[in-house]
């Protein structure tokens, strides 16, 4: 499938049958691709719980108020932030050259030191990246996803043992549909989201609309 036809496919599916697991071949393939998914400095400030135990997503489940996707979809990826891995150079700059290591780390480290809502903000970046991929390439193996974030964080945080560290920023369940999604309810049109060059000027011409 081309990407332009997986993004074009991909919808939330609410409905699916919790009869059918997926390969182990399969859950690799979608995790696979969503560490493909670029972050700031190769930071890979994210990481992935993956949920298959129908006990663990009744007790998601549970935790989403009761949204069945959760329960019955064959897998449920909790997608964390990574709160600290500004600090832990070591780990993905291992394969830099060392040039490239001694520009890098103080630099990460000014950039990002004691600054909470930027490293906030910069997991949540890196939480959609990698979940965008997992749903698109849940699409070219021809399963239905879906993201939410309708759940309680901390009792997430316990049911997945996670630490402070490790916020859950989005859940993404995976499995085979048995409904469509439901019809759009309505795609902003091009000029009412798009502008070029500057905020307000939603013409290609590069007419200004308005004056």
């Amino acid at each position: 499938m081309e990407v332009l036809d997986a993004i074009a496919k991909r919808r939330s599916v609410k409905h699916y049958d919790g009869e059918h697991k997926l390969t182990e071949q399969e859950i690799r393939t979608l995790l696979n691709a969503a560490a493909l998914a670029p972050t700031s400095f190769n930071m890979q400030n994210r990481h992935f719980v993956v949920v298959t135990d129908q006990e663990v997503k009744d007790r998601l489940h549970a935790a989403a108020w009761g949204q069945d996707q959760v329960r019955d979809a064959a897998l449920v990826v909790a997608v964390t932030g990574a709160m600290k891995a500004h600090l832990k150079t070591d780990r993905y700059l291992r394969e830099a050259p060392d040039a490239v290591r001694q520009q890098f780390e103080p630099l990460i480290l000014k950039f990002y030191g004691g600054k909470d809502t930027l490293l906030r903000d910069e997991a949540c970046r890196s939480v959609g990246l990698a979940a965008m991929n997992l749903m698109l390439t849940a699409s070219t193996l021809g399963y239905a996803s879906c993201p939410l974030i309708g759940f309680d964080p901390a009792k997430v945080s316990e049911i997945l043992g996670l630490d402070a560290d490790h916020p859950p920023l989005m859940l993404v369940v995976i499995g085979k549909g048995v409904q469509p999604a439901r019809p759009r309810m309505g795609l902003l049109e091009f000029e009412e989201q798009v502008s070029v060059d500057r905020f307000g000027n939603h013409a290609i011409t590069g007419s200004v609309d308005g004056g």
